[in-house]
């Protein structure tokens, strides 16, 4: 079938950008060493499965037979559906859910809170910038035909953002905390395809938009560290970044105290 057809082809993406990772020689500069302050380092070989994701999904927006294909798993889809579940509305914060439990349960990740925190908020703010612009220039109109802003799919690109997280965080501990994560995100897409709110173009989009804002996060942090800990502070300023999410838009809050 199809709609089965779709499962596998985002396990299997999910499953070679895990692979990819794990057997990078250099993999410890994924991410930040903040013991040593050490600056991370911006390889260009990690920009490709993101950017293959991405562009999969932007060349799916006038291509004929990447549009054929869509409406193919739509009808498939369609032919299957008794009634929808909503479940993805909460799937997509699992995987970012997960990275504060497991903390919180005493399995200590690469960062401590404060740290994690800030990339968390960065990665939001990169993500809800990305897919929202998309939504507005693109104009895609969803399956249901709803609304006309179905690319990329902003729950599958929560959820891989998630995702990415779990992986960065925890991959030194157990690589399997990431690849459940990916495989809740993987979950989450697909029943945005069942649930007739997204075409493949968008849930594949919303993947590689997912992964590359933590991964841009991560990259991003000694910048965004140091802001917020410049001397020219004042010592008892507390900053406090709350990413939110309001059913249709991403984005995130800035608390300041003095």
């Amino acid at each position: 079938m199809v709609y089965k057809g779709i499962l596998y082809f985002i396990i299997m993406l999910i499953s070679f950008s895990i692979h990819a990772q794990t057997i990078d020689k250099f993999n410890i500069q994924d991410s930040l060493d903040l013991k040593t302050n050490k600056q991370l380092h911006f390889k260009v070989k990690q920009l490709i499965i993101p950017s293959v994701l991405i562009g999969y999904g932007i060349i799916g927006i006038g291509n004929d037979q990447l549009e054929s294909f869509n409406s193919q798993i739509r009808e498939e889809v369609r032919e299957d559906i008794d009634k929808k579940f909503t479940i993805d509305d909460f799937s997509q914060y699992v995987p970012l859910a997960s990275v504060y439990a497991l903390d919180a349960f005493g399995i200590k990740g690469k960062n401590n809170f404060r740290d994690k925190t800030i990339i968390l908020a960065t990665s939001y703010l990169i993500m809800g910038i990305a897919v929202n612009s998309f939504k507005h220039t693109f104009k895609v109109e969803r399956p249901d035909g709803s609304s006309m802003n179905s690319f990329p799919s902003g729950h599958t690109a929560t959820a891989f953002m998630g995702a990415e997280l779990l992986y960065q965080e925890y991959k030194d501990t157990s690589i399997w905390y990431g690849i459940s994560g990916y495989l809740v995100a993987a979950g989450t897409g697909a029943f945005r395809m069942y649930n007739n709110k997204h075409w493949l173009t968008d849930v594949v989009a919303g993947a590689g938009i997912g992964i590359l804002s933590t991964k841009a996060a991560y990259w991003l942090y000694p910048t965004v560290n140091n802001l917020l800990s410049s001397k020219k502070n004042n010592t008892n300023k507390k900053t406090v970044f709350i990413p939110y999410y309001d059913g249709k838009q991403v984005g995130f809050g800035l608390v300041s105290a003095f």
